[in-house]
């Protein structure tokens, strides 16, 4: 299925000519093209497997659903190998390898017009993550079977099976430091080891036995954001270093340098300012909840789409994590996901109101994975091109984000939303009365503003 259609998107996008780039995420192959037309994204959007399209920007997203895009991503990349040009994976590869000039221009001048420095940071800071998301689901689940079983006995604790369980969902915990040091070096340029090594540093628990400005060193202070910010500065350090250092000497002194002097920067500097944002994250979220309350999750619950829409969403994935290693759980997570669960109610509304038939297919298509917590065939493919029922949508969602925050509702992992997020979340019974609630007043709110039904193709 995945090499049939990945051959379908290739004669359908014009083949190897007009791709400048292809690459994917978790849900969608993004696309940049030379040239696209309406008839090409009609044929797409037709195209078995496909879900949705995404064509807001000079990005065209085709939107396959969790696990499909990157096994379609794979099998687009072999058949671009094998039509005798390099895949096109990321720009540097084509320019280096294929040589192919006037691809290189035309994505220069794409990023140029529509990527702001900030956004391409925050996705590069996302794309840290996004590996470590089957862990978070893993131990996350693991944490939450223990505590439903722990709640119906909780003389279940002193099982020895049970103390095993305990040891496994909290293994991302203990070596999340050391995950995001090795996937940040990568991303920003550097060895993973040294990006590994660094974050040790910081969470050696030797740290406590030293003393500066009078006060004992904290093991692990800063967390993930004094990871990001050490390795961001170890990645730039080695790379300049081995531009000036002799090539029969850089293998001695340069990981030296490197891991000296920003072991150093992160113990004195960096550190501590990671400190003071990771605790400042934590507390303030908490105090958000605490104070606002059910106004403040219908705020956040009523904002994320738009704030998605905007691409700045990326910013909230280190700050999931921190909220992780702070506090334990993550108290954002339910409220912000209650933007898709809306997007499932706003969607009922139009098929039951829309006589289109296409759309009508549409939006039975992707309801299931809507109610599994994939919303972007809904968004892209129903609520947005309507826009009113995006409204709809937008005020389901605050009022499922005042149902989490009154409650203060709290996640176990992440990397996942919809009915699946139930497992891991601390009082699963809340949690689906808040979701029931989005997709209750995603309908009412959609049905009452309406939206101007397409006509037929």
């Amino acid at each position: 299925m995945e090499k049939k259609l990945a051959a379908d998107i290739y004669k359908t996008i014009g083949g190897k000519e007009n791709i400048v780039t292809a690459e994917n995420c978790m849900t969608r192959i993004r696309l940049v093209l030379k040239e696209k037309n309406n008839e090409m994204l009609s044929q797409l959007k037709k195209l078995n497997g496909v879900l949705g399209i995404n064509n807001k920007s000079d990005e065209l997203q085709i939107i396959l659903g969790p696990g499909v895009s990157s096994k379609v991503a794979d099998e687009l990349k072999n058949i671009i190998v094998q039509d005798s040009i390099p895949s096109p994976n990321n720009l540097s590869s084509m320019a280096n390898e294929a040589k192919i000039g006037d691809g290189k221009e035309l994505h220069e001048q794409i990023r140029a017009k529509n990527a702001t420095p900030f956004k391409l940071l925050l996705k590069k800071i996302a794309s840290i993550f996004i590996p470590m998301i089957p862990g978070w689901i893993a131990c996350g689940l693991i944490t939450g079977i223990i505590n439903i079983l722990l709640k119906f006995n909780p003389a279940m604790a002193d099982l020895e099976w049970i103390k095993m369980l305990g040891v496994m969902g909290s293994a991302i915990y203990f070596g999340l430091n050391i995950f995001v040091g090795i996937q940040s070096s990568k991303t920003f340029g550097g060895s993973p080891i040294i990006g590994c090594i660094l974050a040790g540093v910081i969470s050696g628990p030797g740290l406590a036995n030293i003393q500066l400005y009078g006060e004992n060193l904290v093991p692990g202070r800063g967390g993930i954001i004094a990871v990001l910010m050490v390795t961001a500065l170890a990645a730039v350090l080695e790379k300049r270093l081995h531009k000036v250092i002799p090539g029969m000497v850089d293998l001695l002194i340069t990981p030296l340098v490197t891991v000296v002097v920003s072991g150093f920067a992160s113990i004195f500097i960096l550190q501590p300012i990671g400190g003071v944002i990771a605790n400042a994250l934590g507390d303030g979220s908490m105090a958000l909840i605490n104070a606002g309350g059910a106004v403040a999750g219908f705020v956040l619950g009523g904002i994320w789409l738009p704030v998605v829409m905007m691409g700045i969403h990326q910013a909230m994935t280190p700050i999931h994590a921190q909220l992780f290693e702070s506090l334990g759980i993550n108290i954002l997570l339910p409220i912000l996901a209650m933007a898709g669960g809306s997007q499932v109610g706003a969607a009922f509304a139009v098929y039951f109101k829309t006589k289109n038939k296409f759309l009508k297919k549409t939006i039975a298509t992707a309801l299931p994975i809507g109610l599994m917590g994939v919303g972007e065939p809904l968004i892209y493919g129903v609520t947005l091109p309507l826009f009113k029922p995006f409204i709809g949508a937008c005020i389901g969602g605050a009022f499922g984000g005042a149902v989490q925050a009154m409650f203060v509702v709290g996640s176990y992992g992440m990397g996942v939303s919809g009915l699946p997020l139930a497992a891991l979340t601390n009082n699963i019974p809340v949690y689906l009365m808040g979701l029931v609630t989005a997709y209750i007043a995603g309908f009412i709110a959609t049905w009452f503003i309406g939206f101007d039904d397409p006509p037929e193709e």
